[in-house]
Formats: C-alpha cells, structure tokens, sequence
C-alpha cells in the first residue's frame, strides 16, 4: 500500500485554507467597492443636497440613478463575452478600471456645491453605470469561485460588504458633511474607495465557458437552463411582499410617534450591524439546516414581521414600540436572506456565463421590489396603513408558501436540495 504522508496532507489543509481566506478578502473588497458609491448616491447625497437648499422635486429625481442597477442584466452578457483590459484577467480587466473611473468620478462631484443638482446627476449617473458593469465581473467571479461548500459564507461577506459600504457612503458620509464640510467628504469617500482596489490582487481565474472559447453568453442562454423558470419565479415572488412595507416603514413610524432622529439610527448604524451579524447567522445556518429550510423559516420570520405591522396600524398593538422592534428584527432578517437569496441564485448560475445568470436574477427581483415600493404610498393614501400592511402580510404569506413549492420542484440546483 502507498504510504500516505501526513506532512504533506496538512500542508494542503493549510494552503487550502489561504485559498479561501484570500478569496473571502477579495469578495470583501469587491463587494464593499460597490456599496460605498452606491449608499453615497442614494442615501447620504439627498439629505445632504437638502440641507444645502434643494428642492425635493429635483431630489425625488435622484431615485432614477437606480436605473442602471435595474437595466444591467442587459449589458452584463457583455461582460461575461469580454474584457477592456484582458491582460489583467477577464474579470478583473473590469473591475479594476471602472473601480478607479468610479473613485475619480466621485471625486469630481467636489468641483460642483451640493445644489448643482444637473452636474451632480450626470456624475452620479455616469457613476452608477461605471459600479453596475463591476457589479456584473465581480458576481461572475463569485459566482466561478464559490462552491457549493463555501457558497454561503461567501455571500455572507458579500451581505456583510454591502453593511459597510452602509457605514462609509452613507452614514461616515453625512457624519463627516457636518465636521469638515461637502468637498473633504467627497475626497475622502473617493480615496476609501479606491482601497478594495487592493483586493484585486488576490484575485485568479480560469478559463472557462465563454471565456475559453464555449457558448457566447446570452440573455436567451440563461432561459436555456434547466429550472431557469422556476428560479427567475421564485426571485419574482418569495419578497415579493417587501416593498409595499419598506416603502412606508419609515413614514408610518414617524406618524406614530418615533422620533426622527431614531429613524435614522434605525436606517443607518443599526441596520449596518444587523447587516453584519445577520449575514454570519444565516451562513450558520443554511450550513446547519440547508437553504430551502434556512429561506423557509426566513420568510415566516419576515411575514410575523409583517404581521405586527399590521396590528399596530389596526391599533391592537399600540404606541410605535411594537412597529419599532419588526421594523429592527426585519432589517436583520432582511440580511440575512440576502445570504440565502444569493446562495441560491449563484447555484442556479452557469460556468458559461455567471455574471450574466446572476445579474438576470438580482434585476428580477429588484424590480418587484421597487413595483412595491413605487405604489405602496398610493395604496397607504388611499386605503390606509393599516389596509396596506395587511396586505402586504397576505402576500408575503402566498409568496412564501409559492417559494417553497418552487424550491420543492427544482431538481437543481444542488444548493437548493
């Protein structure tokens, strides 16, 4: 019999484990590249552009920089047939030069004053772009990189990346507006955003698909797959209910009574620690239970959240004490099915193209999302919170009970098993 060497066996344990450690960084770093442009757009810029005198018509016309986060699944067969600078390796030939474009476009905003609201758009605009198209590489490295055994805690730091790039773009931003005012901030935000660029020297590829000469990447490829329609219905309906409470969380309890002050700590500092300590929690836990029950149980969780919403709107639940905790206890769940979420989308994702499959899902379900969101103040007029959140439990109760169906239908992929 061949004599096994112990030495040997540990030292691969141990360079395997660096692997992964070097791969969970470079995740990190990407991952946070994109949320500290991304929370300065759409949550420190507003109130900063209002403080300065803006008028809330031009504000409100900020929400259309979310455009390219919505259209990306067009252009991301694109990025998986592609890359501007090949030499430094398919994927990261696009994330390390539109992460450097990123940093300078936002410390171009510096040249204009918070109420320049046209150049600050286009800018603004321009940046979105630029950190959708890295959005789409680096979910397709995730995605060729993760396995099934790592795949949850992967995302796990991808929740937890998007947590802090909470803390950076959006609340450090604000933070520091008021003690060294609007062009030191922008400087800063820029030059902590070129720091992720570090990880990218970590990053490996090999070729595969696409990249090694296989099937061109499509938007008609993903629905070629097996499963393709049960998963892109799951996306459409298991938060399918979230939009219509998200959209309203913060004005209903502010009519309540919380102080709005409170809304902001509960909206920023509290929710980037949820953001951190759901995404461990629900790695833990799909590795303990599985991803169909770990979604399960997170579904339940966020409708109960729901429910109480429900109740103290309808006055059976009073004061905003009861509205307050859901609205703590549903930013954490909302965490950590994130964690879950795109377990399950990077497993129904091909090696052919990832970021292409990825990104198809990602779109579908922010799209539901901001439908939600969109009408929930017209509903809230027009039938009242307590009406609106009821429904919103309804649904949540359907969408739940459909997602688990589909879950129970897929004979892939293997994560969901």
């Amino acid at each position: 019999m061949p004599h096994s060497d112990p030495f040997a066996g540990a030292a691969r344990g141990a360079q395997d484990r660096t692997g992964a450690v070097r791969l969970y960084a470079v995740l990190g770093g990407l991952y946070l590249a994109q949320g500290v442009p991304t929370y300065l757009l759409l949550v420190a810029l507003p109130p900063i552009m209002r403080e300065a005198g803006a008028s809330l018509t031009v504000i409100g016309l900020f929400s259309f920089l979310m455009l390219p986060l919505i259209l990306k699944f067009a252009v991301a067969p694109l990025v998986d047939r592609w890359s501007p600078a090949p030499r430094l390796g398919h994927r990261r030939g696009w994330v390390a030069p539109t992460q450097v474009l990123v940093s300078l476009g936002i410390a171009s905003m510096a040249l204009f004053e918070p109420t320049d609201a046209a150049a600050l758009f286009a800018i603004g605009f321009c940046v979105t772009v630029l950190s959708s198209l890295q959005d789409i590489a680096t979910d397709g490295y995730a995605v060729r990189s993760l396995t099934a055994r790592s795949r949850a805690v992967g995302n796990a730091i991808q929740a937890g990346a998007i947590a802090l790039g909470v803390i950076i773009g959006g609340t450090l931003a604000l933070v520091l507006f008021h003690a060294v005012g609007w062009r030191a901030t922008i400087l800063t935000v820029a030059a902590l955003s070129l720091l992720p660029l570090a990880a990218t020297v970590w990053m490996t590829e090999s070729a595969r698909g696409a990249d090694a000469g296989g099937p061109r990447a499509s938007l008609r490829g993903f629905f070629r797959r097996p499963n393709a329609w049960l998963v892109l219905a799951f996306a459409l309906t298991y938060r399918a209910s979230e939009g219509l409470v998200r959209g309203m969380e913060a004005p209903y309890l502010i009519d309540r009574g919380l102080p709005m002050s409170w809304i902001g700590y509960l909206s920023g500092g509290s929710a980037a620690t949820a953001g951190l300590l759901g995404a461990i929690m629900a790695a833990a836990l799909i590795r303990k239970a599985g991803l169909t029950a770990t979604l399960g149980l997170l579904g339940a969780l966020r409708t109960l959240c729901f429910l109480v919403f429900t109740l103290s709107a309808f006055d059976v639940l009073p004061g905003f004490a009861p509205a307050m905790t859901a609205s703590a206890l549903q930013t954490f769940i909302r965490y950590m099915e994130l964690v879950a979420i795109y377990s399950l989308f990077m497993a129904a994702a091909s090696d052919d193209q990832p970021g292409t499959d990825f990104t198809i899902l990602v779109c579908a379900e922010l799209v539901i999302y901001l439908v939600g969101s969109s009408v929930a103040g017209l509903l809230a007029d027009t039938f009242g919170y307590a009406r609106l959140f009821a429904l919103a439990t309804a649904i949540s109760v359907l969408g739940v009970a459909v997602s688990w169906r589909l879950l129970g239908r897929m004979e892939g992929p293997k994560a969901a098993r």
